[in-house]
């Protein structure tokens, strides 16, 4: 049982605050340093941040061999393709665009769970998530307005291999949740073990520089600005982020994890409106006024 004095779930809706914070201003950089450099050093520097804290901490040695080795897997594929692939989303579609097709992972991730760890919803939580689901989908469906396209908003490139990207990246969120959820238990430090993915997804990166793939070197010359960017977008999303995901994990239903977690275009909406002084539309906002209220009955379950 958790100790937290709310539902462990909670902790999915601050990391999707973190990401949605990260996506505003990580979009510039990442398309200036390509979406391989940008991913690469997000990860070096979260790595530090991370395994620092660990350290002082002295929280190593919660982790087990067994977990490492599903931690390593889960970095793979959550971190290493998901998260590399969805800023390669993200310099196609924009961060609104991206977010929107990453947010599906929160139906895949209870397909999975329903599939492959056997969880199940009460009554009150699937109607929340429907809420949610068609809150987000409703401020997709209805959340730019026509005629005010921003740089914010530009497709580069062709749709469909944007969408295809976003899609897959929402692929690789929900397996690398799938898989890290079974041995996420109670006495496992969320820090450490996210340190673990981390390092592991540098450590899959680093591969691709050490065969001189084109693709994955830094696409243009950085200033101290771009590296304050990355650094913070790396303590923000990954950090922070997933760290707060993991600890989700360790209480939480994975399917309610990753339903809660998928709301950060939700939340971007208002930071967008504050970045391109463009409102919202009346359509993101119903979406909006949905998906808090779907929040609240999945977060109302275990109150």
């Amino acid at each position: 049982m958790s100790h937290l004095p709310f539902p462990p779930e909670f902790l999915a809706v601050l990391a999707a605050a973190c990401w949605a914070m990260a996506a505003l201003f990580s979009a510039p950089v990442s398309r200036k340093m390509g979406a391989f450099a940008f991913t690469r050093w997000r990860m070096v520097f979260a790595s530090v941040m991370l395994g620092g804290w660990a350290t002082i901490a002295g929280s190593w040695g919660t982790l087990n061999p067994t977990l490492i080795a599903v931690l390593v897997l889960s970095g793979f594929i959550g971190i290493f393709i998901g998260d590399t692939v969805l800023f390669a989303c993200m310099n196609r579609l924009g961060p609104r665009r991206s977010g929107i097709l990453f947010a599906t992972h929160s139906m895949m991730s209870a397909v999975l769970a329903a599939l492959f760890l056997g969880e199940r919803m009460g009554g009150t939580a699937m109607v929340g998530c429907a809420l949610l689901v068609g809150g987000v989908m409703t401020a997709i469906a209805f959340g730019s307005r026509a005629g005010s396209a921003t740089e914010w908003e530009a497709t580069r490139g062709r749709l469909a291999v944007g969408v295809g990207l976003g899609l897959l990246a929402a692929l690789g969120q929900a397996l690398g949740t799938l898989v890290v959820k079974p041995v996420m238990g109670p006495q496992v430090d969320p820090v450490a073990a996210s340190a673990i993915r981390m390092a592991a997804g540098f450590g899959f990166h680093a591969l691709l520089l050490v065969a001189r793939w084109q693709p994955a070197r830094l696409q243009a010359p950085m200033v101290q600005r771009d590296w304050a960017l990355v650094a913070g977008s790396a303590f923000l999303s990954m950090a922070l982020g997933m760290t707060l995901i993991l600890a989700a994990l360790k209480y939480g239903s994975a399917g309610l994890v990753g339903m809660l977690s998928s709301i950060s275009p939700i939340l971007l909406l208002p930071l967008l409106w504050w970045k391109t002084r463009v409102a919202p539309t009346l359509g993101a906002c119903l979406g909006a006024v949905l998906t808090v209220a779907g929040v609240a009955l999945i977060l109302s379950r275990s109150l």
